[in-house]
């Protein structure tokens, strides 16, 4: 499926859970020929992000508003800015309100911690990346925000890449049974993945360094265990930190010399940033 495709899916179904069979209050106060305008306002510091998505939400209540944007994604943005004006009949503004509110405060949101990252490690060849930890369903929106905010994508779902973990491990038996599995599925299947493992100790890395895994992921290293671990790979394949990693561990790790650096915080615990939309009757 194409990704405008998705995201109207996404959008679509937000707008069902939240209208449902109809905005009774606007339906209610509101005259059926009413127009308005609204005036997306920001109240915090940080980056914006989705705003195309409020567009669509807007348009897809009511084809006729117009809505017209200040500012692109990803610029910065700060406490009293206004980011986008919507105008049109006024009942279809108010139905659509929350809806878009929440799209884009969420994208801002991780777009703003993103950008705080991406900042951290900028002076090293670190890249931080998102996981799979994003609110279910909106998947796309959240890896959509977290690249507007400076950072990268890891895989998006169980389907593009192999990350054997512990829990794999422990099941297969051991790495190299595990990368063995998936290199048979491979030749199966005919297809090419990306091999990951995740270590816990040198030894793992060791023996992730035998099977010639692609990536070798240190979960939960401490920054001299991550360094002596550099040290045994070597160059040999990409490396990723991953568990635990916070803004003030995250430079640390990145001069290690790491390739990558997941951080599930980007979309899992995020703060939405404060949007709000100001309507006046016209």
């Amino acid at each position: 499926m194409k990704q405008s495709e998705q995201i109207k899916k996404i959008i679509d179904f937000a707008l069902r859970e939240d209208i449902g069979k109809g905005d009774i209050t606007s339906l209610a106060t509101v005259k059926s020929n009413q127009k308005a305008v609204g005036k997306f306002l920001v109240k915090d510091n940080g980056i914006i992000a989705g705003l195309s998505v409020a567009k669509q939400v807007m348009k897809s209540v009511d084809n006729k508003i117009k809505f017209k944007t200040m500012i692109n994604d990803g610029a910065e943005v700060k406490s009293g800015d206004i980011v986008a004006e919507v105008s049109g009949n006024a009942r279809a503004i108010l139905s659509a309100e929350r809806t878009a509110l929440n799209f884009i405060q969420r994208m801002s949101g991780i777009a703003t911690a993103a950008s705080i990252y991406a900042k951290a490690v900028s002076h090293t060849g670190a890249k931080v990346t998102d996981t799979r930890k994003t609110a279910p369903g909106l998947r796309l929106l959240d890896k959509m925000a977290v690249k507007i905010g400076g950072c990268d994508n890891h895989r998006f779902g169980l389907y593009d890449m192999f990350l054997i973990k512990d829990n794999h491990i422990e099941v297969a038996g051991s790495i190299t049974k595990a990368v063995d599995a998936c290199r048979k599925f491979m030749r199966k299947k005919k297809k090419k993945f990306l091999i990951e493992v995740e270590t816990k100790n040198l030894v793992e890395v060791q023996e992730a360094l035998n099977c010639k895994a692609d990536i070798i992921m240190l979960d939960n290293f401490e920054v001299e265990e991550m360094k002596k671990a550099m040290l045994l790979i070597n160059g040999v394949c990409k490396v990723e930190a991953s568990g635990g990693v916070n803004l003030s561990t995250v430079k640390a790790i990145a001069e290690t010399g790491v390739d990558y650096i997941s951080v599930g915080g980007l979309t899992h615990s995020v703060k939405a940033l404060d949007i709000s939309l100001e309507i006046i009757p016209l």
